[in-house]
This record gives C-alpha cells, sequence and structure tokens, in this order.
C-alpha cells in the first residue's frame, strides 16, 4: 500500500471534546493498556493493518448494569502507525485524514445492549474527518471487576466493527489497471479497553 489506507474507530473529531460524568461509579480509560487496530484492502489482494496512539476517555459503569454505562473515548489520528512512515504521512494529509483539521477521532455511546455473558452490542456516535454517523460495536470478553495492587477497579473489553472511510469523507483512491483499487472501501476495526477506577467499591 504504498499511498495509501485508512483506518477508523470512535466519535467527535474535535480538540474541545471534554467527558462529563458524574463522579459516581466513573472510570478513566487506562491508554498504557488500551489499543484501537483497524485493517483494510491492499490492492485487493491483502489485509494492510495498523494501530492509533493511545486512547483516552471516560466511561461510567455501576459493575453490574451494562445496559445503564455510558462510554466516551478519544483517538489521536496524529499517532497512527503502519510500520511504513511515507504511508502514515500519507494517511495525515488532506488526503486522508487531514490531521491539521481533525486530530482526533471520537466516539459517545448512546445504547447498550448485553447480549450474553460478557457479551454486548454498543450503538453510539462516532465522529471522524468531521462526520459524524452512528455505528455498531460488538463487544466480547467483558471482564468482572477486579483490584490492582494500588487497590484500585479495573475491568476490560474489547470490541469490533466494519466501517465504510467513505461515509466519512475519506475518498482518496487509485484506480488499477485491472479495475480495481489501491485501497479498500471496508476498514475492519478492534479495540481493546482496560477502564480504571479509583473506587474502592461498588
Amino acid at each position: 500500500m504504498s499511498k495509501g489506507m485508512l483506518l477508523v474507530v470512535s466519535a467527535i473529531g474535535f480538540a474541545a471534546f471534554q467527558p462529563t460524568f458524574a463522579a459516581e461509579n466513573e472510570w478513566k480509560i487506562d491508554p498504557a493498556h488500551s489499543d484501537a487496530r483497524f485493517s483494510v484492502k491492499h490492492m485487493m489482494v491483502s489485509n494492510v493493518s495498523g494501530d492509533f496512539g493511545k486512547i483516552s476517555g471516560n466511561a461510567q459503569f455501576d459493575g453490574v448494569h451494562l445496559d445503564k454505562a455510558k462510554v466516551e473515548a478519544i483517538i489521536p489520528v496524529n499517532d497512527i502507525n503502519t510500520r511504513e512512515p511515507k504511508r502514515d504521512a500519507h494517511l495525515k494529509s488532506p488526503e486522508f485524514f487531514d490531521v491539521e483539521k481533525y486530530p482526533t477521532i471520537n466516539f459517545k455511546s448512546k445504547e447498550i445492549k448485553e447480549l450474553s455473558d460478557g457479551e454486548f452490542k454498543m450503538t453510539g456516535d462516532l465522529t471522524m474527518h468531521g462526520v459524524t454517523k452512528e455505528v455498531v460495536l460488538t463487544g466480547t470478553g467483558l471482564s468482572k471487576p477486579i483490584k490492582d495492587p494500588m487497590g484500585n477497579l479495573r475491568i476490560g473489553a474489547s470490541a469490533t466493527t466494519k466501517l465504510d472511510r467513505k461515509d466519512f469523507g475519506i475518498n482518496y483512491n487509485k484506480t488499477l489497471d485491472n479495475g480495481g483499487v489501491m485501497v479498500g472501501d471496508d476498514v475492519s476495526v478492534t479495540i481493546d479497553v482496560e477502564l480504571i477506577s479509583p473506587s474502592k467499591t461498588l
């Protein structure tokens, strides 16, 4: 993927984004133990993947009622890493994410439905490249809260989704001689998040 690529996940592409939750049942995303990864088809032949920098954000969750939980997350686009510096620079340019104008990808949940033990569907608004669209994440592996050695509570979960980059105004592409395209439209996204709360009890 010489000139392009892309990615995605989570919602409000404005630097002034400020999550606001009541202190009770508040959790913080632990950037050191959270990650957002993406994969997209290159030249209709293989998948090329990459990741972003440290995710930050808040969640409100009582540890029991998942359907009442709320999540807000921020992903810094400028930290995108596909292990190819020239490609990363192109992804940051106006032809793709235009990080000068839209430095973050943000997400704000609207509804969470628990499907079975540790599995859930999360619907929310994703803002990327200045465009906001509703997306649905499929979540798995929601852990039970545990205490770390410092006495803080921690929980974790993973989620996946698939997005069409053109829905967010990221339209750059090149047509190949065989009629194919350099970069696929569909982007698969995987998010692993660890949440931490200074509360000693739920």
